[in-house]
């Protein structure tokens, strides 16, 4: 089995040699092929955007802090509606090719335990372009966002006015309670009026510590920590080298693809010439 493969191959090797100008001449076209592909193509550069959903901290337990779920997001940025809004925006009609090289080339890959993220990479005509359409992505859903979250923070941050005025008014009535109880007290000396007036005292302190308690935790989550608005993560990334064509993937397909039909021109020659000899 051995000999016959190596055989096969100096069968192989030997119509090469005497079909060198087959097998040479359409590797010479295929490399010009690349190489006028490579150089008329239309260039294209690949932005990287990492979007951050927005969130409320002050929801009712047991809801989603999120002005919008993770999957909706998605979908939203695939809509049609949404990407033509986009390509609006900076000043594109959806028959453009600036929109037609957008919708084409935008990929979502959601990352749900890094945040949740969506990590969104969208090509232009040039770096400064690419980079505006990542951008405006971004910001089109930021408005959409802003929108959505105004009515839960108005009512957390309604709220936490409501407790700061009921902690004021507590804190009001207990001095005034407690100057008006001494008084009484010291006018008269009951062992009854003192024992009222602790219990009184311990039911105000309960309070006011519920209010404060309630304060401190609407504060808290309406922070920047667990309250905050759809934005960049971090700043849009976009290489240096042309996302397409790439040179190095373009020259080996080039190379790989000319050795191949160079061969095979050469096994076919070789047969029509074997053909012809036994005619």
């Amino acid at each position: 089995m051995m000999e016959r493969d190596e055989v096969y191959l100096v069968d192989m090797w030997r119509i090469l040699l005497r079909e060198w100008r087959w097998w040479l001449t359409v590797l010479v076209l295929a490399l010009a092929l690349t190489f006028a592909f490579t150089h008329l193509a239309k260039r294209q550069w690949e932005a990287t955007a990492w979007i951050q959903i927005g969130q409320v901290g002050a929801v009712p337990g047991g809801q989603d802090p999120k002005v919008e779920p993770l999957a909706r997001v998605l979908e939203r940025l695939q809509t049609a509606a949404f990407q033509n809004e986009v390509m609006q925006s900076l000043g594109f009609t959806p028959e453009s090719r600036e929109s037609h090289i957008y919708r084409k080339s935008l990929k979502l890959e959601p990352l749900p335990y890094a945040g949740p993220l969506v990590k969104l990479t969208v090509r232009g005509s040039s770096p400064p372009q690419a980079r505006q359409f990542a951008e405006a992505t971004v910001a089109r859903l930021h408005a959409i966002h802003q929108g959505l979250e105004a009515k839960p923070l108005a009512l957390a941050q309604a709220r936490l006015n409501e407790v700061q005025s009921e902690l004021s008014g507590a804190v009001t009535e207990r001095e005034q309670w407690l100057q008006t109880a001494g008084r009484n007290d010291a006018a008269s000396k009951a062992g009854q009026g003192m024992a009222l007036t602790g219990v009184l005292a311990a039911n105000m302190r309960s309070e006011i510590y519920g209010l404060t308690a309630a304060r401190s935790d609407l504060s808290t989550r309406l922070s920047t920590t667990y309250t905050y608005e759809t934005s960049l993560l971090w700043p849009v990334y976009v290489p240096e080298h042309q996302a397409f064509p790439n040179p190095v993937l373009c020259w080996g397909v080039g190379i790989l693809g000319g050795l191949c039909l160079g061969v095979f021109a050469a096994m076919v020659r070789n047969a029509m010439r074997r053909r012809n000899s036994r005619k």
